[in-house]
């Protein structure tokens, strides 16, 4: 039986598009890359060979355009999961619910969302410049707890070993570990990046483990965290989107994965806040392997 969406749960503005994005579903490509920065989706678009659309509203703004024969919507999200709740969950009601019933489409319709940001890498071999391709992304903001079918699509042995390993307190949430699409994983992350493990923080600060003038509740977090290895992979990087975007992704039935360009070492105390130039090198990778 189809689904039927009310008003509250399903907001669709009075020009037929999504409440957030104002994003219409023809609008929408197959290929999706995310970004975090809004000024990013025009990094990103001025290497497409046309535009059909172009979107703003709020943090969200959005282009759609051919890049070499492929139709792509680059998609702004801000900073955090929260975000990403918004980003994922919309795109997914323009793909595979009609706007004009309310009703699930009986045709599922898959999206392949890549993510390119930006990251701290935690690692000797992870040092700035380089590009980190998240295999499992180990989230601290609780997201995927409030959605049910969370066990099926995480890795629940990674996440004991993980709360043990860091003597997990439980008053920060339970983590969970969403997996990013593998066969898509190997399309896009290429022997030019590293993969591994990424942790997907709910702060840039104290959740990061830096400390300013609130001191943190572990101070040995970080330590922690690099000595971690599972199945013989480490945690290669902090950033703050990319569990939320596997997780839900594969919730609703997409392919996803994020890669990031490294920007500070934690490791080495190293930050470079010059990279919006080289960052291009990573988009024009995805946007040829996607």
């Amino acid at each position: 039986m189809k689904r039927t969406f009310p008003e509250s749960e399903l907001i669709i503005n009075a020009d037929g598009s999504c409440f957030h994005l104002h994003l219409k579903p023809e609008q929408l490509a197959d290929k999706v890359i995310l970004v975090g920065d809004p000024d990013r989706v025009d990094t990103v678009a001025a290497h497409f060979d046309s535009k059909e659309c172009e979107v703003s509203s709020r943090e969200f703004h959005t282009i759609t355009g051919m890049y070499k024969g492929k139709r792509i919507t680059v998609q702004s999200h801000g900073i955090g999961c929260d975000n990403i709740d918004i980003v994922v969950n919309e795109l997914d009601t323009l793909a595979n619910i009609d706007y004009a019933t309310r009703e699930e489409k009986a045709e599922h319709r898959t999206l392949t969302m890549v993510r390119i940001g930006t990251c701290g890498g935690l690692q000797p071999n992870t040092p700035t410049g380089c590009f980190v391709a998240s295999v499992k992304s180990i989230g601290f903001d609780g997201l995927l707890n409030y959605y049910a079918g969370r066990n099926q699509v995480c890795d629940l042995k990674l996440e004991e070993a993980f709360k043990k390993h860091m003597q997990w307190d439980p008053i920060k949430g339970a983590p969970y570990v969403a997996v990013a699409d593998q066969d898509l994983i190997n399309q896009i992350a290429q022997d030019d990046m590293v993969k591994g493990y990424t942790i997907s923080c709910g702060g840039f600060y104290g959740p990061q483990g830096r400390i300013l003038r609130a001191d943190i509740a572990d101070p040995e977090q970080n330590e922690k965290i690099e000595s971690f290895e599972y199945e013989g992979m480490k945690i290669c990087n902090f950033e703050m989107e990319s569990s939320a975007v596997a997780g839900l992704a594969s919730l609703l039935g997409h392919r996803a994965m994020t890669c990031c360009m490294v920007i500070a070492n934690r490791y080495t105390t190293e930050m470079n806040t010059e990279y919006k130039d080289s960052i291009d090198t990573l988009i024009e990778k995805v946007l040829d392997r996607i």
